[in-house]
């Protein structure tokens, strides 16, 4: 079975979605994030992807205190990105509660720190976030395109430890037109050990099962779940088969 890992990102502390990581497609589905973190926890969800994308955009964690208070308040699981970018940042994000840490850009720009990190934390607690714009990587919250391929770029991560992979695609992300397979395919065909994490597209539990076909190891559902399109009964009978 797949890891379904629900996602909740954060503006001003409150539970939003965008489009395709565009800040003036914004929409707010909860005043309170816990509230909707708890909702996951009740159903069986275990683990959660929390996104600071004030954090994101700032350069440095904002919302660490929406965080600490779900990493408090549930038994969830939570991995934490957006604006960690030094060692204060990392940090702050472990000690509000965040069991993994995760990140992107950085990887790209300074991939040094991010294994000194995996030496000084382990593992268990660095995930990457490969962000996917015709199979090359983009950086800056999705403004900045690079010629690193995605497939040498997880390579390179993974032979040096980092076990904990997702990849967006951002063509797909919000759009609810389902997930990258063909990409994903080819992602898992190069790296076949890697319990690749799939993130962007999933509209319906179809895609879920597809993903879970190729060999991913969890999917990342955000606006699907918020929208209706996946259902919490949905998700509960998934987790319980």
């Amino acid at each position: 079975m797949i890891q379904i890992i629900p996602a909740i990102d954060i503006i001003d502390g409150k539970c939003v979605r965008l489009t395709q990581g565009d800040y003036s497609q914004k929409v707010i589905y909860n005043e309170d994030p816990l509230e909707v973190a708890k909702r996951f926890e009740n159903i069986g969800i275990i683990r959660l992807h929390l996104v600071d994308l004030d954090g994101a955009k700032k350069g440095e964690v904002v919302n660490w205190r929406v965080l600490e208070k779900i990493a408090s308040k549930t038994k969830l699981s939570i991995d934490f990105g957006g604006g960690l970018k030094n060692d204060a940042s990392i940090e702050t994000v472990f000690n509000s509660g965040a069991d993994l840490a995760t990140i992107g850009s950085l990887a790209v720009k300074e991939p040094e720190v991010v294994f000194g990190w995996l030496k000084k934390y382990g593992a268990g607690r660095i995930m990457l976030g490969a962000d996917v714009k015709n199979e090359n990587i983009s950086i800056g919250g999705w403004l900045e395109s690079t010629e690193t391929n995605v497939i040498d770029f997880i390579k390179t991560n993974f032979s040096e430890g980092i076990t904990n992979i997702f990849c967006t695609d951002i063509s797909k992300d919000g759009l609810l037109q389902g997930p990258s397979v063909e990409l994903y395919k080819k992602i898992i065909n190069a790296v076949p050990e890697l319990k690749l994490i799939a993130s962007g597209g999933a509209s319906q539990m179809k895609d879920v099962y597809e993903l879970e076909k190729i060999g991913c190891g969890g999917v990342i559902i955000g606006k699907a779940i918020y929208e209706g399109r996946i259902t919490i009964d949905e998700l509960r009978n998934y987790i319980k088969c």
